[in-house]
């Protein structure tokens, strides 16, 4: 990729030309202009000779894919930088190999006080088990390990860790040699982090934000809270994002709000929202998610952190102070809870209000029609995390393992939310799931349940638009004149319409559409890689000897 540079400044003009331009200003645009921060034109080769000579810097294309840069609606920065340059059991197959990675990890580490990993998950290891803490206490030596499922919502540790917290028998969620859950394991988990110190968190924390521009991500939502990280972790992020260049950070503080006190409290934290992970339960692989009725492979429901009431307290609350509320809810009966409680709130301060706050709900897993109806009725933003399917959907998966085939069949119903008009946002949850948009909209399009699916188009604005309009930026996350200059340029194949429905595919790819076509993401294929990317402007990440 040949340009031709000159001495930058603030206001300089950039003219990306010869490649592909994703824009609805003109589908068949293949050049670019931005100036400073904002994009100025898009339009034809031709019309670009007209720019050539009157700007700072050329980027010849080669035919490469300028698309608007992505947002990840749903993270956790530092554990997410923790497990890229730390210990990550993620895709770890047996419980052997589990156990040698942490012994190797302890190994390298003889100066961390307390080692700290993620990504277990003994659903599929040959051994049929988890690690015992016995076992745990041989590979580190016994010294203090904390290592989170790939769920996040529990966590096996050694005996040492539990140490930390005294009586930590008594606090619900511990078992004895089981994994923790609930109060015990945000116990240790908050112990353990504790232990980090700024300059490990800090290289964390810009391990993760160098790898999510590496994926032409421009902005990502933190969804932090106490129990989760701390207050220290969140503001440091925050303030490292805001010094840098990119990728922007929108930080979200999982703690109820009843009154202006509480809301002003969350501002002066940076957030911009009393949202994200504010749990209403947990999560389908610890058992954890609150069901309707029991799960197919244990003999309760699971766990209820917030009530109807409690929800609509919040809710109220939240749009009476104009703070964005939020609630992490998977299971039907928390997802039933949310919508009550959304619309006890509604009553109480009026539908119209509720429904310009865009409030939010993460994951929202498990809905059906009543409640896909209220998320509709309501403008509730799901943010919601496709990689999860491919993850664990699908006959074999963790899905049917916890539910049975008919309820697993019935989860993360995209196509429906799309019909009934439901803004979506797409995420990660990373660590839970890695950072990688194409994937991500790979994961919606070819759902494992097909009547799920949406088309490439629809997975590719609920990752780009949708994300921004979350947060209230509704005039970013698409390449038009006037737009922030936030994208990336990629290297990919023959661009297509990829969509569930043959008869609308047909027609999009007629030329007399104006469809603009995005990469073939079909299962198998190489997904697109990311050239560069650029926010307001300036570029974050630069593929070398491109």
């Amino acid at each position: 990729m040949s340009e031709r540079t000159a001495t930058g400044h603030e206001n300089r003009t950039v003219l990306l030309r010869g490649g592909e331009v994703h824009s609805p200003a003109d589908p068949f645009a293949t050049a670019m202009v931005t100036q400073g921060g904002s994009i100025a034109w898009i339009g034809s080769e031709g019309a670009a000779d007209s720019f050539a000579d009157g700007v700072d810097e050329v980027v010849h294309l080669e035919g490469a894919l300028v698309t608007p840069a992505f947002t990840d609606a749903h993270v956790h920065t530092t554990a997410t930088g923790l497990a890229l340059t730390g210990l990550d059991l993620t895709g770890v197959a047996t419980l052997r190999d589990a156990l040698a990675r942490i012994r190797g990890y302890a190994a390298s580490r003889p100066g961390d006080r307390v080692l700290i990993g993620h990504g277990w998950d003994a659903t599929h290891w040959p051994e049929g088990r988890h690690p015992t803490r016995a076992e745990l206490d041989e590979a580190t030596g016994g010294r203090p390990l904390y290592l989170s499922r790939t769920d996040v919502h529990s966590a096996l540790v050694s005996t040492s860790a539990l140490e930390l917290v005294p009586r930590i028998a008594e606090l619900p969620g511990f078992a004895d040699d089981r994994p923790l859950t609930r109060d015990a394991h945000h116990a240790v988990r908050e112990q353990a982090h504790s232990t980090l110190t700024p300059a490990r968190r800090a290289e964390a924390q810009e391990a993760a934000l160098a790898h999510a521009a590496s994926l032409g991500i421009s902005d990502l939502h933190e969804c932090a809270g106490p129990g989760i990280s701390s207050e220290d972790d969140f503001t440091a992020l925050l303030s490292l994002a805001a010094q840098g260049d990119g990728p922007r950070v929108h930080g979200y503080w999982a703690q109820p709000v009843t009154c202006e006190a509480d809301a002003a409290r969350i501002r002066a934290l940076g957030a911009v929202g009393a949202a994200g992970d504010l749990f209403v339960d947990g999560s389908l692989g610890s058992r954890t998610a609150h069901l309707c009725a029991p799960y197919a492979d244990a003999d309760h429901t699971g766990n209820a952190y917030l009530d109807s009431a409690g929800i609509a307290a919040h809710v109220a609350a939240c749009t009476e102070t104009g703070l964005q509320a939020g609630f992490h809810a998977i299971g039907d009966a928390a997802l039933m809870a949310v919508t009550d409680g959304v619309r006890a709130a509604a009553e109480r301060v009026g539908t119209d209000r509720v429904r310009a706050a865009r409030h939010r709900v993460e994951h929202a897993e498990m809905l059906n029609e009543e409640t896909i109806a209220a998320f509709a009725e309501f403008a509730l933003t799901a943010s919601v995390q496709p990689a999860f399917d491919a993850a664990w959907g699908g006959p074999g998966g963790m899905y049917a393992a916890r539910l049975g085939q008919e309820r697993a069949a019935g989860l993360n119903p995209y196509a429906a939310l799309q019909r009934a008009g439901v803004p979506l946002a797409f995420g990660s949850d990373s660590p839970v799931t890695p950072l990688g948009p194409w994937a991500a909209i790979r994961a919606a399009a070819f759902h494992r349940t097909p009547g799920h699916r949406i088309s490439v188009r629809g997975g590719f604005t609920a990752h780009t638009r949708g994300g921004r309009r979350a947060v209230g930026s509704d005039e970013a996350g698409v390449l038009v004149p006037g737009a922030p200059a936030d994208y990336a340029l990629w290297r990919t194949g023959e661009l297509v319409v990829q969509t569930p429905d043959s008869r609308v595919a047909n027609w999009s790819t007629d030329p007399r559409s104006g469809t603009p076509g995005l990469p073939d993401l079909t299962p198998g294929g190489q997904l697109p890689v990311c050239l560069r990317t650029v926010v307001r402007g300036v570029t974050v990440h630069e593929r070398p000897n491109e």
